[in-house]
């Protein structure tokens, strides 16, 4: 089961939630390491539900499956994205892994610098995905704090958590492989030995240019 991760490398949240244009909404602004432009990855797998370009570019972005809170809670997880420039490639139905980069920071809609408007709801996708709210301003349905559905990890450099407490998880570590042992001895038909096949599985050989390889 995946645990929604943060969707920037870079932590560095210009605007928290609660306060001027995200009252009543728990929308918070991340700008990335610097002025410039940054993609944002998929903080799950997921499926985009809605595209609506009129204003900032906003997509609702729907978890495939259910995920994990980080207080424990099991359930379905809807993000909205704001601000992109470009949106042409992506469409209502496409499907992003988690961790691929598919958003981008930008200056669509009303803004002051390039950064993306991220907001966080549980469960999935419903009605038009926002609603106005008594400040005046659209928010996503269902709203929850960031920082009670996003985890994040050694990977993400924080400049600028202002304030929020964002539970911790481990950086997957890369798969280590072992190379099987290789026994040469001589055979029949003057043909070399190089491997002996222990039990049914996927094997990797590397090879050097001119190597040859004989199997049985």
């Amino acid at each position: 089961m995946e645990k929604p991760i943060y969707p920037t490398m870079t932590m560095r949240i210009t605007q928290g939630y609660g306060i001027g244009s995200h009252r009543n909404s728990f929308a918070i602004d991340e700008a990335g390491a610097n002025t410039g432009i940054e993609s944002l990855r998929a903080p799950f797998t997921g499926i985009i539900k809605k595209i609506y370009t009129a204003d900032a570019n906003e997509i609702w972005l729907e978890s495939i499956d259910k995920v994990e809170y980080p207080d424990g809670t099991i359930d379905y997880m809807t993000v909205l994205f704001a601000h992109d420039n470009d949106v042409s490639n992506l469409y209502v139905g496409k499907k992003i892994n988690r961790g691929e980069l598919f958003y981008q920071e930008g200056t669509k809609g009303n803004v002051t610098g390039a950064h993306c408007h991220i907001e966080c709801a549980r469960g999935k996708f419903t009605g038009s995905g926002w609603y106005k709210n008594s400040a005046g301003y659209w928010s996503i349905i269902n709203g929850k704090a960031p920082e009670d559905c996003l985890f994040i990890d050694d990977s993400i450099k924080i400049i600028n958590r202002n304030g929020y407490n964002f539970k911790k998880i481990e950086t997957p570590k890369p798969t280590v492989t072992t190379k099987p042992v290789v026994k040469e001895e001589k055979i029949k038909d003057n043909k070399k030995l190089i491997f002996t096949c222990i039990k049914k599985g996927i094997y990797a050989i590397e090879l050097n240019k001119g190597d040859k390889l004989y199997l049985e």
